[in-house]
């Protein structure tokens, strides 16, 4: 038995996993690769419990909670000349040509920049070629620009582009205590506040220690201007 975990490139989950290894070791996490456009039609023929993927997906059947934001960024050559800044204005891409892969992940139809006009580009990997070659830019969020990243190119921040947002899905129906505690993992609940199975009882309370009441006090002769019990007066000499 195991939880299957299914991932599109640029998602890590790591800091999860190493959470749901100290909480649920007798039932391992299996991860399972897909691309994009696969991932939600793989999820929904039970090749995964739960899926981390970007959003839009089609919502039907599905529960989405959206984890974070991604920026986006332009992959350039070295030698561009927006690599002089940080962060890249829009403005300053109008005139870029843009490679746009059939397997584009941002959908950011208010780009700017000139469509690629040299035939279809196939995949991320591909538009990556063509920008090492120099004949365009390619806009794509920046955990996936760190995976295709390589000599020659560099990227920069494009702060009024579209993010990429990354969602934990799962199918409705197949909802069970595990995508609760893998839910539970995702959101930083503690073991101890988790609803799903690896969740561990809190230690009872210990119960405060009464102080001792404190000693009474023995009385000492003539405090009160008796005599204790067992002892002889002492008679003082009359003054004559």
């Amino acid at each position: 038995m195991s939880f299957r975990i299914l991932l599109v490139p640029g998602v890590n989950p790591d800091r999860w996993l190493r959470v749901w290894a100290e909480r649920l070791r007798d039932v391992p996490a299996t991860l399972v690769h897909a691309e994009p456009v696969d991932a939600i039609g793989r999820l929904r023929a039970g090749e995964a419990d739960v899926a981390l993927v970007r959003l839009p997906v089609d919502r039907d059947g599905l529960a989405v909670i959206p984890l974070y934001d991604e920026t986006t960024v332009v992959v350039v050559p070295k030698d561009h000349v927006v690599t002089v800044v940080e962060e890249v204005p829009v403005a300053d891409l109008a005139d870029e040509t843009v490679i746009l892969p059939a397997d584009d992940l941002l959908g950011w139809t208010a780009a700017p920049g000139t469509p690629f006009s040299g035939g279809e580009v196939a995949t991320t990997a591909d538009a990556i070629e063509l920008v090492a070659a120099g004949v365009g830019v390619l806009y794509l969020p920046q955990s996936v620009a760190r995976l295709h990243q390589r000599r020659g190119l560099t990227v920069r921040a494009v702060p009024e582009a579209p993010t990429s947002s990354v969602a934990l899905v799962w199918v409705d129906e197949r909802y069970d205590d595990l995508t609760e505690e893998f839910i539970g993992i995702v959101k930083g609940r503690r073991a101890t506040s988790s609803r799903g199975r690896g969740a561990t009882p809190e230690a009872p309370a210990k119960e405060k220690k009464k102080p001792r009441p404190a000693p009474k006090a023995k009385p000492t002769p003539g405090a009160s201007g008796r005599t204790p019990l067992g002892t002889k007066a002492t008679r003082r000499p009359r003054k004559r």
